[in-house]
């Protein structure tokens, strides 16, 4: 159901010096990046993560494909991406083309997410998806009442929040999804009309005095929840960044409190572009000779912070496709 959109990482832009926790066993995912460019967190124990190059870089897809092969098959198919990044065929790759590339695969992603989902729904194939469609397929009903009816367990508060997203995601108002609409309300966060019902799950999700605030405690509380401490434990020092990073970045204007506003601007950064940042990080580890643009040989001399991924569990769309 695209619900996983409201437990993505908790990261920072760098231009607000922010921080992210760097235990992933213990952290919530909360910031929406656009688009997602992996599932994998971007730091792994203060450091970068290599496997969230391979995603970005790759797709999901691309990169389980790329984890199975030979370091010489590796490289022999990175060398034809290579030449698909390179769009003027000028023979470098510059930062622009990585970005585009990575946009590219997050893109075809997000696409191929819903056209998988759309088959589901669209049950008569009418390229129209109703409400009653949607809740026969993912309730088992076509009707709230009559899943109520039927059904031992309440299911109230998702259809409300289902409900919510798709009048959100229903721009034309006629009762019904299109492809893109639909796509809109699988990932909201990739549409600048649905981030306010983002935000508004996010709210309740951490909210636990339903006042329309987060205070310290329920920021660090969806994070570091009361059965993940240890008993007379020490807190870890990202919580300890946490606390800070709330006071000093989150709580904008001091009141010791999130309202909605700021927590968009947590959730959903405006200032940060995660495909751009991406480029400059794969640029910097692979541009020897630091002339600002790659050869397809200081590439594959860095193979392995572009393939290799064990993080991953899609198929191999994108070394199938030639369309970019």
């Amino acid at each position: 159901m695209g619900k996983s959109l409201l437990f993505l990482l908790i990261c920072v832009s760098i231009a607000l010096s922010l921080s992210k926790p760097t235990d992933t066993e213990n952290t919530k995912k909360r910031v929406h990046e656009e688009p997602k460019l992996s599932e994998v967190d971007h730091d792994l124990d203060g450091d970068h993560n290599p496997d969230y190059d391979h995603e970005a870089f790759l797709g999901k897809e691309g990169a389980k494909t790329f984890d199975q092969l030979s370091p010489e098959d590796a490289r022999n198919r990175l060398r034809i991406i290579v030449k698909k990044i390179d769009k003027d065929k000028d023979g470098f790759v510059t930062e622009q083309e990585l970005k585009d590339w990575v946009d590219y695969t997050q893109n075809k992603y997000i696409w191929d997410d819903t056209d998988r989902q759309w088959k589901d729904h669209d049950q008569d194939d009418d390229g129209k998806l109703t409400w009653a469609e949607y809740m026969k397929t993912t309730y088992g009903y076509e009707s709230e009442k009559e899943l109520e009816e039927k059904t031992d367990y309440n299911y109230k508060d998702m259809i409300r929040r289902d409900k919510r997203r798709w009048e959100q995601a229903d721009e034309d108002k006629d009762q019904s999804l299109s492809r893109e609409e639909y796509r809109n309300f699988l990932h909201p966060e990739e549409a600048d009309h649905m981030k306010d019902v983002v935000v508004e799950e996010t709210l309740e999700d951490i909210d636990k005095d339903k006042d329309g605030f987060l205070t310290l405690e329920e920021y660090i509380g969806d994070m570091y929840p009361p059965e993940d401490q240890e008993e007379g434990g020490e807190e870890p020092e990202w919580v300890k960044t946490e606390r800070e990073q709330f006071s000093e970045y989150r709580d904008q204007n001091k009141d010791g409190k999130m309202d909605k506003e700021e927590v968009k601007s947590w959730i959903l950064p405006d200032n940060y572009n995660h495909a751009e940042a991406e480029a400059k990080h794969l640029m910097y580890e692979a541009d020897s000779d630091k002339d600002d643009k790659l050869t397809e040989d200081e590439i594959i001399e860095k193979y392995d912070v572009f393939v290799g991924s064990q993080a991953t569990d899609f198929g191999e769309a994108l070394i199938r496709h030639d369309e970019f």
